[in-house]
Order: C-alpha cells, then sequence, then structure tokens
C-alpha cells in the first residue's frame, strides 16, 4: 500500500485530513514536490508556528524545501517514523556578534554571544615568531646590576659544537671543505659576511646571547666587563685565539690561491672590501676589524721597505718585497682598494692599536679588545721611549675601563645593527673559532699547545709564500 497525504481545499479545519497506508516513507519526496493547496473558506490567517498541537503530531510545513530535506532524513522501521540524530552543534559559533553592555544574553538568540577582547584582530591574535637571541631585548634590572661574587671562570665559545662542515674526525686543510669555504665566502657580498663576523664575535666576546646562569657564574652582564677582571682570565685566552686564528686563515685565503696571478689579487681586494665593511661607522666590528689587517699585514703576506719613490704611485703606495707581484697587480686592477688600504685602513689599525682610534658607541658595535687583552695577560710589551710607551699604557687602560663601563651602550648599537639580520648557517659556523682551529690542525692538532699550533702553521704559510713568489 501507498501512502499517502490528502489536503481537501474545502476543509474547514485548520488541518489536512491525513491517511497513513504505508510504513514506507519514499512518497514523502513526492509530497514535498506537490502543489500547494489553495487557501479554504474556513482557513485560519494564523502562522504554522503559533499552531496548537494536538499529541505528538508533527506539523506539516507547507515549504517544499523543507519537506523534502525532512523526506532525507526519516526512516521507517515497522511503521514508526524515526528521526536522524541531528549533528552536534560546533563549540566553537561560526559567527560572533558583538558585546551589548545594556542588552543580556537571551536563550531564544540563533548564535550566542561570545565575549570578544576589545580592538584584537584575528592577525594580532597568532602568535608571532619568537626573536632570534641577538634581538632579544635585555632585562632592565639586569643592565643595572651591581658586581657580585663570581662563581666560575665563563668562556662563550662552545668547544665542541656538532659541525655542518666537517666530519667527527677530520685532517688539516681538507681541499673539500676549502673548496667549499670559497664558495660560500664568493655568495656572500663583503657587508653580509662582515655582519656574520659581528655576530659571532659578539658572541664569543660575551656582548650578546649572554644567559642569565652565565651572568651569575662571572659577577658581571657583559664579557666587555669580565675581561678587564682578574676572573676573565679564560675569556682573555679564547680572544686572544680567536683573534690569531682568524688572521691565519685570513692569511691562507691569499696564499692558498695556486692559480694565476690575478686570483690572488682578487683575493687581496675581498680583504680590503671586507675590513672596510667592518670598520667603524659600517658594521663597527673592531675585533673582526683587526684579525683580517692582521692577516694583509703578516710577514707571508706583505712585507714594507718605505714608500714607493718616482712615477705616479710615489708616496702613495709601501714599497712591498713579500708578494710584490700581487700588490703590484692589485694596485693595477683594484686601484681603489689598494688606496684604502694604504690611506685609511692602515692608519686606522695604527691608531686603534695605539689606543688613539675612534671607540664611542654608535659607530663601533664591538671596541677593539686586542691591546688590552695582551697587556693584561703578559703578551705584550710597550715599546718605544718611555714617555711615549707610558702615554699608550694609560690609554689603553682608560679605554678598557670606558669600554667596560659603556658595555650596556655597546649591547643595544651591535643589537641595532643585527635588527632584522638573519644569517647563513654554514657561513656563521665557518667564523667561529672552533671550526677555524679544526679546520687549520684537523681534529687532533686542534688540541696541541696554542703556542706549538701557531708556530707550525706560521711556518707553513711561510713555504706557500715562498713557493708562490720566491725571493730574486
Amino acid at each position: 500500500m501507498e501512502r499517502t497525504l490528502l489536503a481537501n481545499p474545502g476543509t474547514t479545519g485548520p488541518y489536512p485530513v491525513r491517511k497513513w497506508s504505508s510504513s514506507q516513507p519514499a512518497d514523502l519526496a513526492h509530497m514535498g514536490r506537490s502543489r500547494e493547496d489553495p487557501p479554504g473558506m474556513g482557513a485560519s490567517t494564523m502562522p504554522v508556528s503559533a499552531l496548537p498541537r494536538s499529541g505528538s503530531e508533527p506539523v506539516l510545513l507547507k515549504a517544499p524545501a523543507s519537506l523534502g530535506t525532512i523526506a532525507n532524513s526519516l526512516r521507517g522501521s515497522d511503521g514508526q517514523l524515526q528521526a536522524k540524530a541531528p549533528t552536534k552543534p560546533p563549540r566553537t559559533p561560526s559567527l560572533e556578534l558583538p558585546d551589548v553592555p545594556e542588552r543580556p544574553s537571551t536563550y531564544c538568540e540563533l548564535v550566542p554571544r561570545v565575549p570578544s577582547v576589545q580592538g584584537t584582530s584575528p592577525s594580532q591574535s597568532c602568535q608571532e615568531p619568537e626573536a632570534p637571541w641577538w634581538e632579544a631585548e635585555e632585562d632592565e634590572e639586569e643592565e643595572n646590576r651591581c658586581f657580585t661574587r663570581p662563581q666560575a671562570e665563563i668562556a662563550f665559545c662552545p668547544a665542541d659544537a656538532p659541525s655542518c662542515l666537517l666530519g667527527p674526525q677530520n685532517r688539516p686543510l681538507e681541499p673539500q671543505v676549502l673548496r667549499t669555504l670559497r664558495g660560500l665566502f664568493l655568495e656572500h657580498h663583503p657587508g653580509s659576511t662582515a655582519l656574520h663576523l659581528l655576530l659571532v664575535d659578539c658572541q664569543a666576546t660575551g656582548l650578546l646571547g649572554v644567559t642569565k646562569d652565565q651572568r651569575g657564574n662571572m659577577g658581571v652582564s657583559s664579557g666587555l666587563e669580565l675581561l678587564t677582571l682578574p676572573h676573565g682570565h679564560r675569556l682573555r685566552l679564547e680572544l686572544l685565539e680567536r683573534h690569531e686564528t682568524l688572521a691565519l686563515a685570513g692569511a691562507l685565503a691569499v696564499l692558498g690561491c695556486s692559480g694565476p696571478l690575478e686570483e690572488r689579487a682578487a683575493a687581496l681586494r675581498g680583504l680590503v672590501e671586507l675590513a672596510l665593511a667592518l670598520r667603524p661607522g659600517a658594521a663597527g666590528d673592531l675585533p673582526g676589524l683587526a684579525a683580517v689587517m692582521g692577516a694583509l699585514l703578516m710577514p707571508q703576506v706583505r712585507v714594507e721597505q718605505g714608500l714607493v719613490e718616482g712615477g705616479a704611485c710615489a708616496g702613495l703606495f709601501s714599497q712591498v718585497s713579500r708578494l710584490e707581484h700581487t700588490w703590484r697587480h692589485l694596485r693595477r686592477s683594484h686601484t681603489e682598494a689598494a688606496l684604502a688600504f694604504e690611506q685609511e685602513l692602515k692608519p686606522l689599525m695604527r691608531a686603534l692599536d695605539e689606543g688613539a682610534g675612534p671607540c664611542d658607541p654608535g659607530e663601533v658595535a664591538l671596541p677593539h679588545v686586542a691591546p688590552v687583552v695582551r697587556l693584561l695577560e703578559g703578551g705584550e710589551e710597550v715599546a718605544g721611549p718611555l714617555e711615549e710607551s707610558g702615554e699608550r699604557l694609560l690609554r689603553t687602560l682608560h679605554g678598557a675601563r670606558q669600554m667596560a663601563r659603556l658595555a650596556p651602550k655597546f649591547r643595544k648599537v651591535a643589537a641595532q645593527r643585527l635588527r632584522g639580520f638573519r644569517p647563513n648557517p654554514e657561513l656563521s659556523e665557518a667564523l667561529t673559532t672552533g671550526f677555524l682551529r679544526r679546520l687549520l690542525w684537523g681534529s687532533r692538532g686542534a688540541g696541541a699547545p696554542r703556542a706549538e699550533r701557531f708556530e707550525k702553521f706560521q711556518r707553513v704559510l711561510g713555504v706557500l709564500s715562498l713557493r708562490l713568489e720566491p725571493d730574486r
């Protein structure tokens, strides 16, 4: 039997007559598509939602779409109609209404009101990425803390950090690693390399990235203060190691070029441009500048014998007896770099070593620490006449005192220079002290005494220099 719903237009009651003839609900869909019943003489004008219900009889809506939807959600079983369980509403409303303080929420609201934070947009609610450690702001209380009793000697250079460029065991000066490093430095312009070096130098000096535990152990808030104190012995040795290792690596970049003359001259020009990018007013990394200039002025790379006499270069360039052809080619092919080295970088480095160069925070992000470190470790005697040497000694000690006092300002300047900078991990590693130590002396030789290691490598550089340009 088929089940049909009959609607008599002439019926005076508010409901049409219904007849159930089967337990099969399939014809409900046809009912939803039938035409609407015309209103009868006694039809009620009340809305459907306001009509009274008798018992559990469902209200028949006249909207065809609604009946079709209901038909699809019904199940017939043994002459009874069972509705499918409604979908569980989401916990979070899809629409958020603004709060109205004077109007309380009511039960019949379609979407409940959710308290919202005033002025908060979806983009602001997203969690911002964490800033790099060199951009983290120092606590004002930590900056203004007084000296406390130190607990232990602190070093900021990681001893055995894992390397992505060197294997667990490596030999000195592996050719494949040297080629990789050459490619890395060629990919980055001098300004980018200078910022990489500034970042690593700030970490090695303890200017940036110092943890709260480290500050508590060393009793001060910065490595610039620590290196002037008696318990800064370990830090001073590490800074000396770093300065000399960087200088040796820079000299190797020139003396390791066994190709044509132009290749060595290009290496010299690259070091000069890097020194210009490190000088005050640029990156302001004076320890890095001192290391690069140490490489350019190393005896295996350059030995000066007065000024050039006669010709167009008279009085402008120094007479060089070591790698003479290379420096001469630099003057011809890269005259601007050669002039900047002679007239700007060399006088600047001489003034810095004598304690008379620029050292104000702003144009300098990391001050020149090598003179005071050598002085406190007894590695340098102030040469010259007594009066001049005494004045130089006083300038060095005064500079160390100023450096420690202005450490918070240097920290802010360095952080400002590095703001927004995203370093290349491989290039950053290539500039660390631990990597350079293993590169130059191998994983086994890196643990040898410092004086022995440096003496051997100086001899290696001497052999390379003589092989490139034998003495006449």
